[in-house]
């Protein structure tokens, strides 16, 4: 079946840097755009970065340009998510999201909680 397995999430002090991955299966990795999307406590989920399914075009939410860099491995079947500079206000459950013309997959999360 369709799993998407989120893992690197954790505590981190402000500035730091964590690297989030999303391991994919039970669907043909290289034919689905992938994105990371969070949502923190009280608030709606949105979108933090996107990559093409080959991973030559990305596109990142304002909020985190460079600071953080999406990645993907098509031989792997894994998207990650680099994040640098963290900031109290990045504190969220970080999301790996498979979309393939309305055909959609999620993950469960990782909580990513930075203490400032």
């Amino acid at each position: 079946q369709v799993q998407l397995v989120e893992s690197g999430g954790g505590l981190v002090q402000s500035g730091g840097s964590l690297r989030l991955s999303c391991a994919a299966s039970g669907f043909t990795f290289s034919t689905y755009v992938m994105s990371w999307y969070r949502q923190g406590v009280g608030k709606e989920r949105e979108l933090v970065a996107s990559i093409s399914r080959g991973g030559t075009g990305t596109n990142y939410a304002d909020s985190v340009k460079g600071r953080f860099t999406i990645s993907r491995d098509n031989a792997k079947n894994t998207v990650s998510l680099q994040m640098n500079s963290l900031k109290a206000e990045d504190t969220a459950v970080y999301y790996c999201k498979a979309l393939n013309q309305g055909v959609e997959y999620w993950g469960q999360g990782t909580q990513v909680t930075v203490s400032s």
